[in-house]
């Protein structure tokens, strides 16, 4: 019997949380029933809709494996520690999700504007023989692919939420581009651990509030 793997992230791009990766196992036969389930695209179903889904998917498919990175790891990654980038962290961690689930195919949702550095790098942190498969917006073209998105996403909403609930605290959806998290980011930018303080948006502000510290003390 042929299993594929397919694999997505959720969280990318916030300034605050972790990183999500997820990878869905599945038969044929169970590729088939995520498409009689309408299983799609994380981006185009309400949060509601994604939740009621991630219970549908887990009872059809074979396995699945969720990876939750914290920002020190997206930092170390984002910094060029030990020779990586957020392409090659998240390459590395599909390789990890693929090497547990032992695939026959591995269809990963491609990060990188260079497909074949991409694929060429997972391939060779990938133990066996696998069929490699990258591609850009492979989540809305592979169903398999969509079910990792809809359990990567609806994960990721989950912990920002924990977030906001020990910490006591709301800053909006965590984007750089909320003006809610820009404030938030003003205010407490020393505050809490969970800032990926490589990000440009986060070193902006920061650095910006330093400065007018220093500057109200002279």
């Amino acid at each position: 019997m042929v299993f594929t793997l397919g694999t997505d992230e959720a969280g990318r791009g916030p300034v605050l949380g972790p990183l999500v990766i997820c990878g869905v196992l599945a038969s044929e036969e169970q590729e088939k029933q995520l498409m009689e389930i309408g299983v799609k695209d994380s981006k185009m179903l309400t949060p509601i809709q994604r939740e009621r889904m991630f219970e549908r998917i887990v009872k059809v498919v074979e396995k699945y494996e969720i990876v939750i990175i914290q920002p020190e790891e997206i930092d170390d990654a984002v910094e060029g520690k030990g020779g990586l980038n957020l392409n090659w962290l998240e390459a590395i961690k599909s390789a990890q999700i693929i090497n547990k689930l032992k695939p026959n195919v591995a269809i990963l949702d491609c990060p990188s504007t260079n497909i074949k550095a991409y694929s060429d790098y997972v391939a060779k942190h990938v133990d066996g023989c696998v069929k490699i498969i990258a591609e850009h917006k492979a989540d809305q073209i592979y169903p398999i692919v969509s079910a990792a998105s809809i359990l990567a996403k609806v994960t990721r909403d989950e912990e920002i939420q924990k977030l906001k609930k020990q910490y006591k605290v709301e800053f909006g959806s965590g984007y750089p581009s909320d003006p809610l998290t820009q404030i938030f980011i003003k205010k407490f930018h020393d505050k809490f651990p969970f800032f990926r303080k490589s990000w440009e948006s986060y070193k902006n502000i920061a650095k910006g509030k330093s400065q007018t510290k220093l500057f109200s003390e002279k």
